[in-house]
């Protein structure tokens, strides 16, 4: 059975779906859906994966100098890395964002109080 596979095609799959991968991620920034900074790291790691698929023998090397027996488990290896330094890009992009809501909301009610405050101020006067 696993004879019968043809290296070439898995390869081959692998190329067209990294740049597939990269060509949507190009897309969107084209578009305005994803903004440059938040795409870089997709981008590294499509380019990444697309270096993987091109060089088959890179996964063997990364594997044995990582010290791994089986070398496709070195993708999963590689996979959680994306994943996970995906994820800190994005906490720290929505800290960041939190922090600025934050602001917002506080100078948003100083202006309602310094609204209201002068609204008091015509009332008083008119009255007067």
């Amino acid at each position: 059975m696993a004879e019968d596979v043809n290296i070439h095609i898995i390869q081959y799959v692998a190329i067209l779906g990294s740049v597939v991968f990269i060509a949507s991620v190009l897309f969107l920034i084209s578009r305005r859906k994803l903004k440059e900074e938040f795409s870089l790291l997709w981008l590294f790691f499509g380019f990444v994966f697309l270096f993987l698929s091109i060089w088959r023998k890179s996964l063997d090397s990364i594997a044995s100098f990582l010290g791994i027996a089986y070398a496709p488990a070195a993708i999963f290896l590689i996979l959680i890395i994306a994943i996970i330094s995906i994820l800190i890009h994005f906490s720290i992009a929505m800290s960041g964002l939190t922090e600025r809501v934050k602001t917002l909301v506080q100078e948003i009610g100083l202006l309602k109080v310094e609204k209201g405050r002068k609204n008091q101020r015509r009332n008083l006067d008119k009255d007067s």
